[in-house]
Order: structure tokens, then sequence, then C-alpha cells
């Protein structure tokens, strides 16, 4: 419960402090979590309460809240050159070889990198890229952007815009030219009967036939994540990337993922793309780039459109776009260790071990009556709670059941995130077996005490 007195962590949080995304009945009830400091993949609050953060901070703490080399990596480069632009034709060392590894470890044989401040950003960037592209090749006509219901894009007016949320419609949004297409969850989406190929087929058909409709001389590019996460983890549909990637190249339209979650191993692999055997025309990175330890985005182009953007570049000699930290010294210093500890020091291999036994306890605790799927790859899973399994029927929204299973995980030691009526877990790649033990026990346990309360 929330802590009464005016001058605590607390009040003086929900005095000053406008949240984001953040349920406010229960802050008003329970109060704000303050955090003073992390260890391994442990938080701690002001009140010295120890927290198992199941949620990796924002899908972003992959190595943890502690992380000596990254600490070193930050305090070297701070030392040694602490803050720079990337205009003008300057840019920092660090800069150069990150771009360089960026292309290194991306699945493209060549390509450029843009950096910015956050996914959202990045995202933002690409729209321009796409838009300042094809006017730049004679079509200023093709500007439509195509996107999901239910994915998330980012905050930003065009990346809100992109994304296929209904709470942004308190800001008007989106914008003209932004179309959403079926959101490829089977299990919610699936009409009776369809089987899931048969699912695939008809979202394929449903994007041919909107390209036609719109015309596809109007639209700029296609954006998709690998696995959406914000939605609620929520993977494709067998085969699906494979049947729209033809029918957008037929089309001569770019595919975009949007890396900024599953980018760097959280699907087991180091992207999502090849997780699901795609491969895009342009890769947008934030999150595990860093490790959580810095803001900061990237877009990666592929060849094609490296070629095709700087030939546009060149044409009125300069891309007129970027911010004043893209390219900083400190968070690419720190993007170069993290890509490292990421890739060498075994985190990808353990995501690859452990993600079976992650796996396998969710589907243990996903046998209970009130638990309608378990979704998920790697270290990314989702919990749907449902009031009847057999008919997917969800929980009246008015008992904010996630929102009262987050909080009595919290009660009992572990971070994980409510998104609709989802339970995600998206844990760092650090976790141990018995910590995993730990984060498991600790889910089951709310899941029963409140399903006990409102089923």
């Amino acid at each position: 419960m929330r802590d009464a007195n005016s001058n605590s962590w607390e009040a003086r949080a929900e005095e000053y402090s406008l949240y984001g995304f953040t349920d406010l009945p229960s802050i008003h009830q329970r109060g704000t979590v303050v955090v003073t400091h992390g260890e391994g993949p442990y938080i701690f609050d002001t009140r010295g309460r120890k927290y198992l953060d199941a949620n990796s901070g924002l899908w972003n703490m992959v190595a943890g809240f502690d992380h000596p080399g990254l600490i070193q990596a930050a305090q070297d480069q701070y030392a040694r050159f602490p803050g720079y632009h990337a205009f003008f034709g300057r840019m920092s060392d660090q800069t150069v070889m990150l771009s360089e590894k960026l292309v290194e470890v991306s699945p493209f044989e060549s390509g450029k990198v843009f950096y910015t401040n956050s996914g959202s950003e990045a995202n933002d960037t690409m729209v321009k890229i796409l838009w300042f592209l094809h006017g730049a090749e004679g079509k200023p006509q093709k500007r439509k952007i195509l996107t999901r219901w239910n994915a998330y894009h980012g905050v930003t007016a065009v990346s809100a815009s992109m994304t296929g949320k209904p709470y942004n419609s308190v800001f008007g949004l989106p914008l003209p030219g932004f179309i959403h297409l079926t959101c490829p969850h089977y299990w919610r989406f699936g009409a009776e009967g369809e089987t899931e190929e048969q699912f695939t087929a008809r979202l394929a058909a449903e994007l041919e036939a909107t390209i036609i409709k719109e015309g596809a001389d109007t639209i700029a590019g296609f954006f998709a994540e690998p696995v959406m996460g914000a939605g609620g983890v929520i993977p494709p549909s067998k085969g699906y990337f494979q049947a729209i990637a033809p029918i957008l190249k037929k089309y001569d339209i770019p595919l975009i993922a949007d890396e900024v979650i599953c980018g760097f191993g959280r699907t087991g692999n180091t992207w999502g793309s090849q997780t699901y055997d795609f491969m895009p025309d342009a890769i947008i990175s934030s999150k595990n780039l860093t490790a959580g330890f810095f803001p900061m985005g990237a877009v990666i182009l592929g060849p094609e459109l490296s070629t095709r953007v700087q030939n546009a570049v060149e044409a009125i000699e300069e891309f007129p776009h970027g911010f004043t930290a893209s390219g900083h010294p400190v968070g690419c210093a720190i993007a170069l260790k993290a890509i490292d500890v990421v890739m060498n020091e075994g985190l990808a291999e353990n995501v690859q071990r452990l993600a079976p036994r992650l796996e396998a306890g969710l589907a243990q605790i996903a046998q209970n009556p009130n638990i309608g799927e378990l979704r998920g790859v790697g270290f990314m899973w989702a919990l749907e709670a449902v009031k009847d399994r057999a008919t997917k029927t969800p929980f009246d929204s008015a008992l904010s059941v996630s929102e009262r299973i987050a909080n009595t995980c919290t009660d009992l030691g572990l971070i994980c995130r409510p998104l609709g009526q989802s339970i995600v877990l998206c844990p760092p790649f650090i976790l141990t077996e018995g910590q995993m033990d730990e984060m498991l026990e600790k889910l089951d346990a709310a899941l029963k005490k409140v399903f006990a309360e409102v089923a």
C-alpha cells in the first residue's frame, strides 16, 4: 500500500511526475515504486525491497543492471570524449566503428546506418527516409505507410500513427495515410473453422487487395515487428512473412523489420527476421542495442535502399535530418560493448539454452483453466487470461485482471508487465536456472491468487 506521508518518495513522485503508460488507479492506491539500484536481474526500491525484474526494465536491460564491462565502457568513453554530434562531416571514431559493426552483424551484405535516440525516432526517421527517397525518384505521391493492428512502433506523431493501438485516438491519431491491416494473431483473429495456414493466406490476400485498392504507387513502405512486443508478444501466424514478402516485392514496397524489441537475441537469434526466415529491406534497432545503458536507436539500411538513398542525397548534396545526440560517442561505445557482451560473453547462448526450460515452465502454468493461450519464442512470452478458455471469453475489463496479477507479482517480489488481458515475461539474458524457477514460482502463485478472487 502507498505511504500517506506527504514527504514520502511515493507522494513526491505523484506530486511532480506526469506518468506515461501507467494505470493511475494502481498508483493512487499503491503508490509509485521508486527504484534506487540494481544487481544482476534484480532491482531495489527506496524501502529496501528486492524484485526480480522479469521485464528487463523495458525489454532492454538484457545484461542486468550492474554489468561491469558496460559500466567501464561508459566511464572510459566519458573520460576520453564525453559527447559530440554526427553533423557537418564530423563524427566520433566510436560512431564509425559501431556503423561497421552493425552492418557486419546484420543480415545484409552491405548497408548504411543512421542513428537516433530511441526506437520511436528510428521508425519516424525511416518513414522520412522513404518519403524523401520516393520524392527524389519522382514519386512524391508514394507516402502511405502500412502496418498492422496491435503493432507498436513508437510514440512520436509519425510512429504513433504507425502503432495500431486504439489509445492513440486521444491524440487525434493516426495521421492520414497510415493504414493498419489485420493483426497476425491466429488464436484471437482466426475465423471459426479456419486453419492457421488459411488465416495466413487470408492476411496475404488482404494485403494485396489493400495495395490494389490504395494504389501501389501511393504506398511508401510496410513496417512489421517479427514478433509484436507491446501488442502482447504475438508471433506471426505460420508462414506469414513468406506469404507477404513476395507481394510487397511484386509491388515494389519496401519491407521494414522493426527489431527494436526482437533484435540482438530476444527471439533466440541475433534478429527476429532470422528466426522467422525473411529478408527485410531495412532494420530498425534500439533497446538491446545498448543493453539499456544508453538511449539509442538505429536505422540499418540494406544494400538496395542504401544505394538508392545515397543517390537521392547526392542529388541535393545533403540529407536534411538528424538529432543533436545522433551517434553519441558514449552511446556508441556502450553499444559496441553491448553487442560484444550479448554475442560473445554467453548471453545469446544462455537464451538458446534456457528458452526450452522457460517454455516448459510456462506451459505447466498455462494448464490453469483461466489461461487461454501461451505464446512466444526465445525469451519473450505472454500468458493470456480468460474467463472461459473454450470460448476465449476475456474477463470483464472493469476487473483489471492483468493489472491485478502484475500488482500481486510485485507484492511477491517479481516485476512483470500487464498488456491487455495478458501478462508478459521478457527476462534478462543473464538469468540463471534458479532465478528462472523463482520467476515461474512467483508468477504461478500470483495467477492462482488472482484467479481465485475473480473467476
